[in-house]
């Protein structure tokens, strides 16, 4: 059974009156956490895309890259992003529930952001409103404002590159914190590691965009002669 199969078949349960929060219960673990992961990729995506007031078809593009759709599986996959997408109201709660369900897996809830920070810069423009979504999600699920200040500076053409807002670590850390911290995040974005923790496959290939940001963050840290 398809991802796409699986997922349809939770949005039918859903439907029928279902809770998210017995949902989710059944997605404890790969593969079924891939189906979790997903669908909260999906609804947040899709509620996120209204913060700028429209849904561009630059957006819903990101999400085919983020997720590979068969031509047999169009069908599931679009009646999933517009049964999200017609729900707008409601994402700070569905946002605390994805919280609690991936309360012990901090690097999957960084995944998700990871995601919805791709969908929300789709457009090449990252509106005021999709700033204070995402700020707010990353609160909702437990993600402190400095992972947030790291994501988003991962993400977010600044004026200035900061490479130790890049890495998640302040400009005062020693040779050693910057090392640790790049080395900790290479380990974090390996495509093992990242399907093992529940991420789609096709997610996975998301992070090798990033990695070379943080690379590039690293380089500029031992060219400065500090590491």
């Amino acid at each position: 059974m398809s991802i796409w199969t699986r997922i349809a078949k939770a949005i039918d349960a859903l439907t029928r009156g279902q809770t998210l929060a017995t949902l989710f219960e059944g997605f404890a673990k790969p593969p079924e956490r891939s189906v979790a992961f997903t669908i909260a990729v999906i609804a947040l995506g899709a509620k996120m895309a209204k913060a700028d007031g429209q849904v561009t078809r630059d957006e819903v593009a990101a999400f085919r890259r983020v997720f590979r759709i068969a031509p047999n599986e169009a069908d599931n996959a679009a009646r999933v992003f517009n049964m999200a997408r017609q729900d707008i109201a409601g994402f700070e709660s569905y946002a605390a529930r994805i919280g609690s369900l991936l309360q012990q897996d901090r690097q999957l809830r960084i995944d998700l952001m990871e995601g919805l920070f791709h969908i929300a810069l789709a457009d090449g423009n990252f509106h005021p409103g999709e700033d204070v979504f995402l700020q707010r999600v990353a609160e909702l699920i437990g993600l402190d404002h400095g992972c947030f200040q790291s994501l988003k500076a991962r993400h977010v053409a600044a004026e200035e590159f900061d490479p130790y807002a890049i890495l998640g670590i302040g400009p005062g850390a020693s040779p050693a914190q910057a090392r640790a911290a790049w080395r900790q995040l290479v380990r974090d974005m390996h495509p093992d590691g990242m399907l093992a923790r529940g991420v789609p496959p096709e997610a996975v290939r998301l992070a090798e965009q990033r990695l070379a940001t943080i690379n590039q963050a690293w380089d500029a840290i031992q060219r400065t002669g500090t590491a």
